[in-house]
């Protein structure tokens, strides 16, 4: 018979009766009811277990006691106080209440853009004194260095999005100097879709999920973005980024980042040089395919957050450079465009880019909420000797990222949170407010001017303090915008014609994709359109891959210029090749039997150059090679697929390659790797598996290397995955729809 799913009154007066006159709990860590738990050991974990089969973890071999929110010892983190066993539970029970109702506030508001992000900290080292271009200290002397914390997002999904989805990735680092705080908030593209910040609620909303459906998230491929597109000319600039390779990078460590805005150096005596700022990777850039990235995120969608997890937790630090672009008022007033206006950008040939610093990433966080998600970035946070220019998204940014920390982190006193704290002294009279942690030590005085003495009595500082470059402004108080900032295309088609065959192909197959997921033919219409300003070229693939005609192009503001030079720095394939195959990772495929010293050769290959090398196979366990030496395989052939790898070998005898020739994972490894032109060695011995891949010995191009188990061919083939990706393979296949 089943027992009562409640509990009688003689059975809860019992229970009650013996409560009340049973003996005090054992003092000390043993906690209520140790009599009753038994000693188990559950593999490698000696814990004790209740009555009830609950596990307990109890404070010995040196664990620190758990204990509550006001630093009481906790007893029983397994059992809600009840009356009896199996009666209610008990409202007094306030250590269960606690955790509950910490439990239930533990989410604070998300970002509205750039919610899916991921932090690091490190150090920024100036190369030499800019003393006489900026009074910023952070650039006074060569080697002085900067603590930092930068964390990389993505702008439209949100915190549970993928990483590999299309989209702009936000590049923000907070520089802890000893001036204060200073926020260089910037994206991994140097241009934005829009020139006035008045703009900015409409662009997000219309790329967010849309409001009647809840959905699509984290994706620009819908008809409420590309109708707010099409009828912004102003983004057509940035829409030739967004659909470059440039949103869909490789990793953090392999992408650019820019300030996007025109910012001022100051110096100590007032003069001032208009600056642009730009970080380059040191290990160079590289970005994934479309059809990849798609893999990417059903495979791991946290792909560039553990990659740079992995990356900085193995030692391998990434760096970039700070580089500036400087000029003065002749230079901003014979360019051809607005120095103020964020959807233009300065060629690097105009003028180039000096490194002046380089930063480190050699710290990951200890904590994600409290350092990544409460980190908070404004660009209004500037020091002495760098100050703003009249750029309208600028002067919107400025409003905008303080007054969002006040509803995202609950108080005034976000400053307070270590990871936003100044690591220099910080004096005023600000006080009170929600979660204020600082205790004041100003004593009396909470206000100025005062009479009372110098002891934590803070006082201006003329010669030290911020002040603002003096300039002279004049007009009327009009909603208006400049003339300056007409001409939507000229910059886009020069973007355009700077890109390499095969990055104009992959930008016009993102439009058509994009495109192909928007119902509205009329939104379709006005877009290319647009892009036959750009380029008529390029408007008519998109046309083609959509099955409608090119419509006439849309009205221009302002005739595109035909005579801008391409610029080899706005191509990704096209500029300076990489040095090295550093920090990418090689993945190779094995089985039972895989030749030891093929494996051996790669690993020393693969290791010189600073590449890690990550084994997969059928099993995760009881892989052995030819000498008998068991494997440490990484990933299982399902959850290891060639889209996770920068490239990948086959290493198999043919009995296991022919085993494998049936199994669809691991043809989908090598045509996965086949299809998105990356470099691919093999032995001999492996063709079974390729040939079932439908992968014939006349496909393998300049891009595949066999390996025989000698050094040579093993160096051979690391060497040539410097080129990131044998392009030759992708121009072969044939494009028309």
């Amino acid at each position: 018979m089943a027992r009562s799913a409640s509990t009688s009154k003689k059975k809860l007066a019992k229970s009650s009766a013996r409560s009340a006159g049973s003996a005090p709990a054992p003092a000390g860590d043993a906690g209520v009811g140790i009599e009753e738990r038994t000693s188990v050991e559950l593999g490698d974990q000696s814990v004790q277990r209740g009555v009830g089969g609950e596990t307990h973890q109890v404070a010995t071999d040196g664990h620190p006691r758990l204990t509550t929110q006001q630093g009481v010892a906790v007893s029983d983190d397994q059992n809600w106080l009840t009356a009896g066993p199996r009666g209610p539970q008990l409202l007094e029970d306030h250590v269960a209440r606690e955790k509950m109702f910490h439990f239930d506030h533990e989410r604070i508001p998300e970002r509205v853009v750039h919610a899916r992000g991921y932090g690091a900290k490190g150090v920024f080292e100036c190369y030499d004194s800019l003393e006489g271009t900026t009074c910023a200290s952070l650039f006074g002397e060569a080697g002085k260095k900067t603590e930092v914390f930068t964390r990389f997002s993505t702008v439209a999904g949100n915190k549970g999005s993928a990483d590999l989805a299309r989209d702009v990735r936000g590049f923000a680092v907070k520089f802890y100097t000893d001036q204060g705080n200073w926020d260089l908030v910037g994206n991994n593209i140097p241009v934005f879709f829009i020139q006035d910040a008045m703009k900015f609620p409409d662009l997000i909303h219309s790329v967010k999920p849309e409001p009647d459906r809840g959905f699509p998230q984290a994706q620009s491929a819908h008809d409420n973005f590309w109708d707010f597109a099409s009828l912004m000319p102003e983004a057509t600039h940035m829409l030739m980024w967004q659909m470059s390779d440039r949103t869909i990078p490789r990793s953090f460590r392999f992408m650019e980042g820019f300030g996007v805005h025109t910012f001022r150096f100051v110096t100590a005596e007032g003069a001032s040089t208009y600056v642009k700022f730009h970080w380059k990777p040191v290990a160079g850039l590289q970005s994934v395919v479309w059809n990849e990235a798609l893999k990417i995120n059903g495979a791991d969608p946290d792909f560039h957050r553990r990659d740079l997890w992995n990356a900085i937790d193995s030692g391998d630090f990434p760096e970039w450079e700070l580089g500036v672009q400087m000029f003065d008022d002749d230079f901003a007033d014979s360019f051809d465009f607005d120095v103020l206006d964020s959807t233009k950008l300065i060629p690097e040939e105009q003028v180039p880019v000096t490194p002046i610093g380089k930063m480190t990433l050699n710290r990951n966080v200890d904590n994600f909420f409290a350092e990544t998600e409460q980190v908070a970035f404004c660009t209004s946070n500037v020091v002495p000797g760098i100050d703003f220019t009249n750029d309208p998204l600028l002067q919107g940014r400025n409003f905008s990222y303080l007054d969002t920390q006040l509803k995202r982190l609950g108080s005034p006193n976000f400053t307070h949170i270590p990871v936003n704290a100044p690591r220099c002294p910080v004096m005023n009279f600000q006080q009170d407010g929600h979660m204020a942690t600082n205790v004041p030590s100003f004593g009396r005085a909470n206000y100025e001017p005062n009479s009372w003495g110098p002891e934590s009595n803070p006082r201006e500082a003329p010669g030290a303090g911020f002040t603002t470059h003096p300039r002279a402004e004049e007009g009327q108080a009009r909603r208006v915008r400049a003339e300056s900032f007409a001409d939507h295309y000229s910059q886009a088609r020069q973007f355009y014609a700077s890109q390499t065959e095969i990055e104009q192909t992959h930008i016009a197959d993102a439009f058509v994709f994009e495109l192909s997921k928007v119902d509205t033919p009329a939104i379709r219409q006005r877009l290319v359109a647009g892009l036959v300003n750009v380029d008529e070229d390029l408007a008519a693939t998109v046309a083609a891959g959509l099955g409608m005609d090119v419509p006439s192009a849309l009205p221009a503001a302002v005739a595109p210029r035909t005579d801008l030079d391409p610029s080899a720095a706005l191509s990704i394939v096209g500029s300076t090749p990489l040095a090295s195959f550093a920090g990418r990772k090689l993945g190779v495929l094995v089985a039972q039997g895989s030749d030891a010293k093929t494996l051996k050769a790669i690993k020393a290959a693969a290791k010189k150059e600073k590449v890690m090398v990550e084994l997969v196979a059928p099993t995760r366990m009881g892989i052995t090679d030819s000498d008998g030496t068991e494997l440490e395989i990484a990933e299982k052939i399902d959850g290891g697929p060639s889209v996770l790898f920068d490239a990948v070998a086959v290493v198999l005898t043919a009995d296991c390659a022919e085993m494998l020739s049936r199994d669809a994972t691991s043809k989908d490894f090598v045509n996965d790797a086949h299809a998105h032109a990356k470099f691919v060695a093999h032995t001999a011995s492996s063709s079974a598996l390729f040939e079932a891949a439908g992968i014939t010995a006349d496909d393998m191009d300049g891009g595949y290397c066999e390996l025989d188990g000698k050094k040579a061919s093993a160096s051979t083939f690391v060497e040539a995955c410097r080129a990131a990706r044998f392009w030759d393979r992708e121009a072969t296949v044939d494009q028309t729809p």
